[in-house]
């Protein structure tokens, strides 16, 4: 009897949660360019989002030097079915190649698609461009990521990069020391940090949207 009680509650017992996965599809920014592996952007996310209590794994998919047309190269290698929600992180060496907005649009599009089609959650984060390329350039630039996040039904949070304009409003020089390596344009592991400060919640917000196990 005691037996038949325990295989009873046994199956009754509720299924534990599964692990989330999710991929972040990028470029060195992701990848960690120039970091320890533990300072990298997704292992400080993971560990950002564990301490907070969230069973997830975070998913490398950053690539040094990546383009969007990149990303959407390899946006089907990254889609496994393990995956379920993914951050899209590029468009910075689109920027600095000045690739035309137009053609890194269609190619966020492509990725947006895919992920549409894999039945993936999105949080799309954004990039600003400078104003050296001109007024146009900029206000094509910077509008794809909203104007695609609406379009696509997804989440969108601002540029890579908001946590540490902000801190650059208040003394600039400081906040390059601080927070970025050597070469000015990717951010050292306090950078990081900064980062998924800002981001981490952003995340939280695509977990929200997963189906509960």
């Amino acid at each position: 009897m005691g037996k038949v009680i325990a295989l009873v509650l046994g199956c009754a017992a509720p299924a534990a949660a599964q692990e989330i996965t999710i991929a972040a599809l990028g470029d060195s920014l992701t990848q960690g360019y120039g970091l320890l592996q533990e300072d990298g952007f997704t292992v400080q996310l993971h560990d950002w989002l564990r301490a907070r209590g969230h069973d997830v794994a975070v998913v490398n998919a950053g690539v040094s030097g990546d383009t969007t047309a990149g990303g959407l190269a390899r946006v089907g290698w990254t889609l496994t079915p393990e995956v379920d929600a993914m951050i899209v992180a590029l468009g910075g060496n689109d920027l600095l190649r000045a690739i035309p907005p137009e053609a890194s649009r269609a190619n966020l599009e492509g990725i947006l698609q895919a992920a549409e089609a894999a039945g993936v959650a999105v949080l799309l984060v954004g990039m600003e461009a400078p104003g050296n390329y001109g007024p146009e350039f900029k206000q094509a630039f910077d509008a794809m990521y909203p104007e695609l996040a609406e379009a696509y039904g997804v989440l969108h949070a601002g540029s890579f990069f908001d946590a540490l304009n902000a801190a650059a409003e208040a003394d600039t020089r400081a906040a390059m020391v601080a927070y970025m390596q050597s070469d000015g344009i990717h951010p050292n592991a306090a950078g990081v940090a900064l980062i998924v400060e800002v981001l981490g919640p952003e995340v939280e917000r695509l977990i929200a949207l997963l189906p509960q196990s």
